[in-house]
């Protein structure tokens, strides 16, 4: 159950209450801002290399590399206070040619520009003025070869600075401690030649990387190269996969970027070499409250643009810039918030297990929310539904209820406009979404359990996974677990979930997983201090009260067991069920399986509804006990299954139905 406050969990039981409903809109998309590019630069350089930086002052630094062609020269340029009306057509030539690849960076007033050339040189030219002016050269070291196609820096908030590129197959690593450049360092990975790297510090430095794997598979990855954050100060941590184009497939990944303005935020190429040949920028993001390491990124989805060499990102102040050569965007990051709340006519919130839906109704009599008339009310932005009441200490809300905007549907009718607003949850989201890369866990050891894959899938349907209780199967089963591209994200997660005695719910932009037991305390009473208007009270027999599970241990040998309700077997008959699963390998593990079979179908069999006052804090799968003596019942244990809250202005209503199961 959410927490309320005093004064508003007092007046929820009161005999007389004056309701008040909280609804807004704003320009988020799982909680988190949506960028809205405008594009300010449209210009005829050539798309080759190059990079991008905004220093202490908000100017755009940029540098660039023309093709072979050309010489392959280095141009920088700076522009102050980049907008609509800014020129970034001017650019310096530094003097420097057969340059093979560059990367940008800045640290307050400081701005550093680095490249490889054919000579194998790295050098860097650093600013002290915002990029206004700039010192000499500076060589700083030797790449072991010229096949360097990714290079990245990132300063720390102390000023040290890494630089990072990929030399074939391997990353480097080389920092300027104190002022002073240390001996390069080689990762500790083994994969096929590199592609990208993009890095931003964060308590680490932290890098997404494109390349092949040592069979010739095309990835991009999340890596960490530590210092003192999430992991250990110089060391790596793991390749973690974010995705995957097979080695005979047609797709491939190149040139990285990444910025966190408010949460990272990742730019990369992918190709397609087959029919119709492509190469488009792709744009993802990490999931609300999500670290780094955790590796839980939104599906990618494409920007509108064709490049070979993508994009170039960074931030500043209100806005976040891309770049290439011949291209400048700009989006804002400032939050932008809508208060529908004076005019709401009605609202009706359902919500259910596996599915949540919002309609509200809007007076427009004087066209307010006309077609056009907002920007910011359209399809795909966030609303926010906060129930409560006036209490003694003012309005008061319970909020986290958040839903997306599907569709607006305007009435004229009877001398009266209305507009009504028709949401989805998170669940909609997941149901929408369809794998499009190919991802195995588990195939040759177990490390992957089953809530982290969970995490992951949630993550690409921008839900973050949070953890209200667990079994001990969520947290230790890793089952060898496969997404074929195509599959369905509801499928996936229903899948996963059959492997678990746990529950999900979605609730803003987050779902909450539970391991449901009978000993669960009660969060919440009814028909005390909160009273029960009306009441339907089922009690049914289990859909199923046998349940065999098989499977193979290491040998190949069956594995066999059975789990009982021996009570609900001598009341109503056996009704058996079967589950075949080769990650079951032993018969603890086979029992396990079937008694979450079992305690789902306990909850499953008990139903009826009630009727009270809006509780403004319940939750689905709270426990909640319920007294009501017409019927019989005194402080009987059930669990919320299902919540539905009406809001009418005009007929003064204001209740809310539960739907419930068992314990």
């Amino acid at each position: 159950m959410r927490t309320l406050s005093a004064t508003l969990l007092a007046t929820q039981k009161e005999a007389s209450r004056t309701p008040y409903v909280a609804v807004k809109a704003s320009n988020k998309i799982a909680g988190i801002v949506r960028l809205d590019w405008e594009r300010l630069y449209t210009g005829s350089e050539d798309d080759y290399y190059h990079a991008a930086t905004m220093p202490g002052d908000g100017s755009l630094v940029r540098g660039r590399v023309p093709p072979p062609a050309d010489g392959r020269k280095l141009y920088r340029q700076r522009v102050t206070s980049p907008g609509p009306t800014s020129d970034f057509s001017p650019w310096t030539y530094t003097g420097q040619y057969n340059v093979v690849v560059t990367a940008a960076a800045s640290h307050g007033a400081e701005v550093s520009i680095f490249w490889t050339n054919s000579s194998r040189e790295i050098r860097r030219i650093v600013s002290t003025d915002d990029g206004a002016s700039w010192e000499s050269l500076e060589l700083i070291d030797y790449s072991p070869t010229t096949a360097i196609y990714g290079i990245t820096a990132a300063y720390k908030p102390n000023g040290d600075l890494a630089l990072f590129f990929a030399d074939q197959s391997t990353l480097y690593i080389k920092k300027r401690v104190s002022g002073s450049w240390q001996a390069k360092a080689a990762w500790d990975k083994s994969t096929g030649d590199l592609s990208g790297a993009a890095s931003v510090y964060s308590g680490d430095w932290n890098l997404m990387v494109t390349g092949k794997d040592t069979t010739g598979n095309f990835k991009l990855w999340s890596l960490i190269y530590g210092d003192g954050g999430d992991v250990t100060t110089g060391t790596w941590s793991a390749l973690k996969e974010f995705a995957l184009a097979p080695s005979d497939g047609n797709f491939e990944y190149a040139h990285a970027a990444m910025a966190k303005p408010d949460v990272f935020r990742c730019f990369y190429i992918e190709r397609f070499t087959g029919n119709e040949t492509y190469s488009r920028p792709f744009w993802s993001n990490t999931v609300l409250d999500a670290a780094f390491t955790d590796n839980l990124w939104r599906e990618p989805a494409p920007f509108d643009l064709s490049s070979q060499y993508g994009l170039a990102v960074t931030c500043h102040g209100d806005y976040c810039l891309l770049s290439s050569p011949n291209g400048v965007w700009r989006a804002p990051l400032a939050e932008q918030t809508l208060d529908l709340t004076a005019d709401v006519l009605s609202a009706h919130l359902d919500l259910e297990p596996n599915q949540g839906e919002l309609t509200v109704a809007l007076r427009n009599d004087d066209g307010r929310y006309a077609p056009g008339a907002s920007v910011l009310l359209n399809t795909g932005c966030q609303i926010d539904f906060s129930p409560g009441y006036a209490t003694s200490s003012g309005n008061e809300a319970s909020t986290g209820i958040t839903f997306n905007l599907e569709a607006t549907e305007h009435v004229s009718s009877g001398g009266k406009a209305v507009v009504s607003l028709h949401a989805a949850d998170g669940w909609q989201t997941v149901g929408r979404w369809r794998a499009i890369h190919q991802f195995r866990w588990n195939d040759s050891s177990g490390e992957i359990c089953v809530k982290d894959i969970l995490a992951f899938v949630l993550a690409r349907a921008g839900l973050r996974l949070e953890v209200i209780s667990q079994s001990d199967t969520a947290a230790g089963f890793c089952p060898d677990f496969s997404i074929s591209p195509g599959d369905a994200g509801i499928a996936i997660i229903r899948k996963l979930l059959s492997f678990i005695p746990d529950v999900l719910f979605v609730e803003g932009q987050k779902a909450f997983l539970i391991y449901p037991q009978p000993g669960d305390d009660s969060a919440y009473s009814y028909g005390t201090d909160h009273p029960i208007l009306e009441g339907t009270y089922r009690s049914g027999a289990l859909a199923f009260n046998r349940v065999r599970v098989e499977g193979e241990d290491g040998s190949g040998l069956t594995v066999l067991a059975d789990s009982f309700e021996w009570d609900e077997i001598n009341r109503a008959g056996e009704r058996p069920a079967q589950v075949t699963d080769r990650n079951i390998g032993t018969a603890d593990a086979a029992h396990l399986r079937g008694e979450a079979v079992l305690s789902k179908a306990a909850i499953g069999a008990d139903a009826g509804n009630i009727l009270v006052p809006v509780n403004c804090g319940q939750q689905l799968w709270d426990v909640i006990d319920i007294t009501d003596e017409r019927a019989g019942l005194v402080a009987v244990k059930k669990r919320v299954a299902g919540i539905s809250i009406v809001y009418d202005t005009q007929k003064g209503d204001y209740w809310e139905r539960m739907r419930m199961g068992g314990v």
